[in-house]
C-alpha cells in the first residue's frame, strides 16, 4: 500500500501567555551521565526565558530536548500542548527554530542562500509566497546584506553567528530556541541580537536563550532559568532570581548584585579584590 505523505499545516496565531513548550519531571542521560535530572520549565508566548548556569549544569541539553531533539529517559517534553513525539519532523519545523551553539556547512552557500534555508518548512504552504520578503527582513533585522553573495565559510564567527540568526528569524516559527547567540559577537551584536530576542517576543513568540552573561540576562530576560548540576535552581524574573548568595554557590564564585546607578536595573559581576 502506498502512503500519501500529509502537508504539514501551520500552527495557528498563539495568543499572549500561552504555553509553546513545557517540561515535566525531565531526566536526560548522555551515556552513563545524568545531564538533567527532574527539571519542570514552562515556555510562555511574549517572553524571552533566559537559561544560565555554570559550564555542564545542563542549559543546551535542556534547548535541546525543548527542542525535540533529545529523547528523555523519563518525564515528558509538550510542544504547542503535544508531546514532542507525536509532531513530524516538518510540523515541528513550523513550530520552532533552533540555533545550534556554531554553524558548519560543507557546501559554498551564499549568505543570501543559507538564511533562505529558514524557509523550507513553508515551501507549499498559502505562505510559501513571503518567503523574499521573510528572507530580506531577517538579513536586514541582524545587519548582513552587505555580504549577502559572499559564501558563509568565508565569514568571521560573529558574522557567522548573525547569519545563522537570520536563518532563525526567516523561519518564522512561534518559538525561537537559541544556544549561545552571543558568545561569538562583539558588545554592539550582543546588544542587536538581545534587542531582536525582545521585539520577537513583544510581536508575541516565545524566545529560549541560552547565555552565560548574565548582564545581558538580567537587561533582556524576562524570566530566568538558573541551572546547576542538571536542576532548576531557581526560576523567575531577574531581580528575584540573581540573589548574591545563590549566585555564588551555583557559580562558585564570589559574585556582587547591584543596581545600576542611573537606571537601578539588576547588575551582576564577580567579586573581585584586586
Amino acid at each position: 500500500m502506498i502512503r500519501l505523505r500529509t502537508r504539514a499545516v501551520p500552527p495557528p496565531p498563539v495568543t499572549p501567555g500561552e504555553v509553546l513548550a513545557e517540561t515535566e519531571g525531565l531526566r536526560v542521560r548522555l551515556g552513563a551521565r545524568e545531564v538533567l535530572a527532574g527539571v519542570d520549565v514552562t515556555v510562555r508566548a511574549g517572553e524571552v526565558l533566559a537559561l544560565v548556569g555554570p559550564n555542564g549544569a545542563g542549559k543546551s541539553t535542556l534547548l535541546s530536548a525543548l527542542a525535540a531533539d533529545l529523547t528523555a529517559a523519563e518525564g515528558v517534553v509538550r510542544i504547542h500542548g503535544r508531546p514532542a513525539a507525536q509532531w513530524s519532523a516538518p510540523e515541528l519545523a513550523l513550530r520552532r527554530a533552533v540555533l545550534p551553539q556554531s554553524a558548519a556547512l560543507s557546501f559554498p552557500f551564499t549568505v543570501e542562500e543559507v538564511v533562505r534555508m529558514g524557509r523550507a518548512p513553508w515551501a507549499g504552504t498559502p505562505l510559501a509566497d513571503q518567503d523574499d520578503m521573510a528572507v530580506a527582513a531577517a538579513m536586514a533585522a541582524t545587519e548582513v546584506p552587505a555580504f549577502a553573495v559572499r559564501p558563509f565559510s568565508a565569514l568571521s564567527g560573529g558574522e557567522r553567528a548573525r547569519v545563522a540568526l537570520a536563518r532563525v528569524l526567516a523561519q518564522r516559527a512561534p518559538l525561537l530556541l537559541l544556544d549561545e547567540p552571543t558568545a561569538a559577537l562583539d558588545l554592539k551584536h550582543q546588544e542587536l541580537v538581545l534587542r531582536l530576542c525582545r521585539e520577537r517576543a513583544r510581536a508575541g513568540d516565545a524566545v529560549v536563550v541560552v547565555l552565560h552573561d548574565l548582564g545581558l540576562a538580567a537587561a533582556y530576560a524576562h524570566r530566568v532559568a538558573v541551572l546547576h548540576a542538571g536542576r532548576i535552581a531557581a526560576d523567575g524574573p531577574p531581580a528575584e532570581v540573581f540573589d548574591e548568595r545563590l549566585l555564588s554557590e551555583v557559580y562558585d564564585q564570589p559574585v556582587e548584585v547591584l543596581p545600576h546607578p542611573r537606571t537601578g536595573a539588576v547588575l551582576v559581576a564577580p567579586r573581585r579584590d584586586l
